[in-house]
Parts: structure tokens; C-alpha cells; sequence
């Protein structure tokens, strides 16, 4: 037969464990060290440069709003600056590499392999396929495309034309350039891009 005292014991070190049982969490919330974000939200991971044409351009309140940088994005910018562009940036380039060119005229291979060689060999290059009713742009999707495709691992493809093509709304009439709807559009594409990527 259990005496009072043997119970009572047996309470306060059911209470006492207990106790610490609830203290181990609260103390490891506490302890955590916030210099040490975990992968998920490493913000090296995924931070986001961009560089463009006048297509970026008038996405950059949105993009801005959305934290993600924009680097250079100016009107009639041709695809051959790319490059020069990341270099001057050198070791500061973040993680993810955006690049919206070629609306304005030729791309080609070897600037899509210049610039991919310009962000360095640990980072990532996203290319945005063109939405430009001009001569060019089939040639230089089909370029984006082939360039993505050598490079797997370090350049992804970014399908503004197809989604230009699901939304024409999200352009104004010259089919390029783009209302607010399609600034905001063109942003969570970007980032739902480099989301996957990571």
C-alpha cells in the first residue's frame, strides 16, 4: 500500500519532469542563434539581381516593392552589355542572376555564355524568354533555349513569351511592354523561378 508521502513524491516528480519536458523547447526558442538563419531562409540563397531593357524597366516598382534588386534596367539596352554589366559587380552578384535582354535586337550564343561566365561558376542565371513582335525574337528565344540547355544546373529558363501569350492583357498594345497587371505578374514569375531553383 502507497503512503501519502511515497504519492505525493511520485506527483512532484511526475510535475518536476514535466516541467522540464515543457522548459527543453521554450529554452531552445530562446537559446536559437539568429546569426545562423537555416538554409530555407539564407538570404545569400535567395537573393535576386536583375538586368534588362525597358521591359524590366517597367516592372522595377514592382520588383523593388517585392525586394528584389535591380541592378541596371534602361531603355534600348542590347543583349552584348550583359555581360560587361555582371562583371563590374564581380563577387558582389547575390545567388540568382536575372537577365531580360535581347528585345531590342540580337542575342546570341555567345552573349548568353558571356554572361553566364560573368556571374561565376557558383551562381545561378535565369533568362526570360522575349515577348517582342520583331523579327528577332524566335531567333532569340530559340538561343535563351539552346544556352539554358548547355549550361543545366547554372541557367534556367524564365517563359515570359508563353506567359505573354496566356495573359496578353499584361502588355500594352505594342505586345511588349507592360501594364501594371503585367509588371506584378512579371515579378511572380521571377520569383516563383528562383523559388524552384533553390
Amino acid at each position: 500500500m502507497k503512503t501519502e508521502a511515497s504519492m505525493g513524491l511520485r506527483a512532484l516528480a511526475i510535475a518536476v519532469m514535466s516541467g522540464i519536458i515543457l522548459l527543453v523547447p521554450l529554452t531552445g526558442i530562446a537559446l536559437a542563434d539568429p546569426a545562423s538563419p537555416s538554409p530555407a531562409s539564407d538570404p545569400a540563397e535567395s537573393s535576386i539581381i536583375t538586368i534588362g531593357d525597358s521591359v524590366m524597366l517597367g516592372a522595377r516598382w514592382v520588383l523593388e516593392k517585392d525586394g528584389i534588386e535591380v541592378v541596371d534596367a534602361v531603355k534600348n539596352r542590347q543583349a552584348a552589355a550583359g555581360s560587361g554589366l555582371l562583371k563590374k559587380r564581380g563577387p558582389n552578384l547575390p545567388m540568382n542572376v536575372v537577365v531580360h535582354l535581347g528585345t531590342n535586337g540580337i542575342f546570341t550564343a555567345d552573349d548568353c555564355r558571356a554572361m553566364i561566365a560573368a556571374a561565376g561558376p557558383t551562381r545561378r542565371v535565369f533568362f526570360l524568354t522575349l515577348a517582342v513582335p520583331r523579327p528577332w525574337e524566335a531567333k532569340n528565344n530559340t538561343v535563351i533555349r539552346n544556352c539554358v540547355s548547355a549550361n543545366p544546373g547554372r541557367a534556367f529558363v524564365i517563359d515570359w513569351n508563353a506567359s505573354v501569350a496566356q495573359h496578353p492583357k499584361w502588355v500594352y498594345s505594342d505586345g511588349t511592354h507592360l501594364r501594371p497587371v503585367g509588371a506584378k505578374g512579371y515579378s511572380r514569375m521571377i520569383e516563383q523561378a528562383v523559388a524552384a531553383a533553390s
